[in-house]
């Protein structure tokens, strides 16, 4: 008798959760989203706003906000959001007309994950639970993972395919100016480059010991001038694209590459036609998922960026993908990270580390080497100047521009994220690096878009 009552239970509750993975999955594949359970809140954040009975600038206006409105967002179509007004109207703004408010809680950011996941982890709803986040730790102790970066590499495209791929699905380059674009300054003939300088500054030291002189505190002395010594945009390359593969490497030690091959080509495919429209597109650009459920992204000098699964499962179409990638980078064509760890460089000097240990012969390779050796690849969970993420974000949307998609995407992806609130664990080591995403939103908000307009009426 309780065997039979226990074993209806079972029944009843195994139709329960298969109805509610069923229904989870129509929320994410289903292109309409009249039907979706569960909402987000959101405030207008413009002083008027329309809302549209369709996803269209030409459909009918249904209600006009005022700004400081609250609304209900119950789903998203391209760069719009369908909303529902407190006088009980619905219909659809854009993504920029209203402001996601952070999560109250952790369950409701899991709410809101479920909500917004979108086409490109294909319908997919995993919290991806079985695989724990990475933090700053497993960073500087993950070693060199020799397979996982041989597969990340088999995956690069070349620059003619992905132009080809991007004529196919309709990806047009324009030309947009960006005024404050990093540009690699040309070789300059007679400069000596940093190793001759450090040549000269090796040669003076021995002959000062050669005579007597030489002591601990000059050599720490000559330590600081050599780790200092200009280099140039040569040297300063090869030691990035050196340093690329040594950091990725690591990377992939803490977190493998996700087992989806179609999401690794998709990535490079988008990732190599955004780089071709960076001042940097010489560079060998290399794109992955790694299997993480955090909510992130890496950029390692030379070329290579790493979106977790967490954070590609978030995104809803090839355009959110392309903002992302386009983020990181402005970070690869500024040498974000590269400068970062130009001075630690310096520091290891200041604190007596000897030259040859810094630059290690002075040779890209073996600097890099020995970098990698002494901090892993922590250099990742290294927060950049506040500057540099606004910059990356506005860069992301001149690449988006000039790669055919549209510059919102990016606001776009920056308003799920804040949905999912300041709890959501896997968001836990970006809110560590970044400026908190309202502020990266109100910076956007007070730039505009101005020669991008242009581009912002797409759908």
């Amino acid at each position: 008798m309780h065997r039979t009552i226990r074993a209806r239970r079972f029944a009843r509750g195994h139709r329960f959760v298969h109805g509610l993975i069923v229904a989870a999955f129509l929320l994410v594949a289903t292109p309409a989203f009249g039907a979706v359970p569960g909402t987000a809140s959101a405030i207008v954040h413009k002083a008027s706003v329309q809302v549209h009975s369709a996803p269209d600038f030409n459909a009918p206006t249904v209600a006009t906000l005022q700004r400081d409105a609250t609304v209900k967002i119950s789903g998203q179509q391209g760069l719009w959001f369908q909303v529902a007004t407190a006088q009980g109207a619905s219909g659809y703004v854009r993504v920029n007309d209203v402001r996601m408010q952070y999560a109250g809680n952790a369950a409701a950011g899991s709410n809101m994950r479920a909500l917004f996941t979108g086409k490109a982890g294909k319908g997919r709803v995993s919290e991806t639970a079985g695989v724990r986040g990475i933090d700053e730790s497993d960073l500087k102790s993950a070693s060199f993972d020799a397979a996982q970066f041989a597969k990340l590499e088999s995956y690069r495209v070349s620059p003619q395919a992905a132009a080809a791929d991007a004529g196919s699905a309709g990806w047009r380059a324009n030309k947009v100016p960006y005024a404050s674009e990093f540009k690699p300054q040309p070789e300059q003939g007679g400069k000596a480059t940093q190793k001759q300088k450090r040549g000269g500054l090796g040669l003076a030291r021995g002959l000062l010991s050669a005579v007597g002189v030489g002591s601990p505190a000059s050599d720490s002395a000559f330590g600081v001038a050599e780790a200092s010594a200009g280099k140039s945009e040569l040297e300063q390359q090869e030691e990035e694209i050196a340093l690329g593969p040594e950091i990725s490497g690591r990377i992939l030690g803490a977190a493998k590459l996700w087992n989806d091959d179609a999401a690794q080509r998709r990535v490079n495919r988008i990732g190599r036609w955004m780089a071709s429209q960076t001042s940097r597109p010489d560079l060998p650009w290399t794109f992955g998922v790694i299997d993480s459920r955090d909510i992130n992204a890496y950029a390692a000098p030379g070329g290579y960026i790493l979106v977790t699964r967490g954070l590609y499962e978030l995104l809803a179409d090839d355009e959110e993908v392309a903002a992302v990638l386009g983020h990181e980078l402005s970070h690869v064509v500024q040498r974000d990270h590269y400068n970062v760890i130009h001075k630690q460089e310096k520091t290891a000097a200041l604190q007596g580390v000897a030259a040859e240990q810094v630059q290690a012969g002075g040779l890209a390779t073996s600097m890099a080497k020995d970098y990698v050796a002494r901090h892993g690849a922590s250099v990742m969970a290294s927060s950049l100047d506040r500057e540099a993420e606004y910059r990356a974000d506005q860069a992301a949307e001149i690449y988006l521009a000039r790669a055919g998609f549209n510059p919102l995407a990016l606001y776009a992806v920056l308003q799920k994220m804040t949905a999912l609130g300041a709890a959501s664990g896997n968001l836990a080591q970006l809110y560590k690096t970044h400026p908190p995403l309202d502020e990266r939103m109100d910076r956007i908000d007070r730039r505009g878009y101005s020669s991008l307009e242009r581009y912002t009426g797409r759908k």
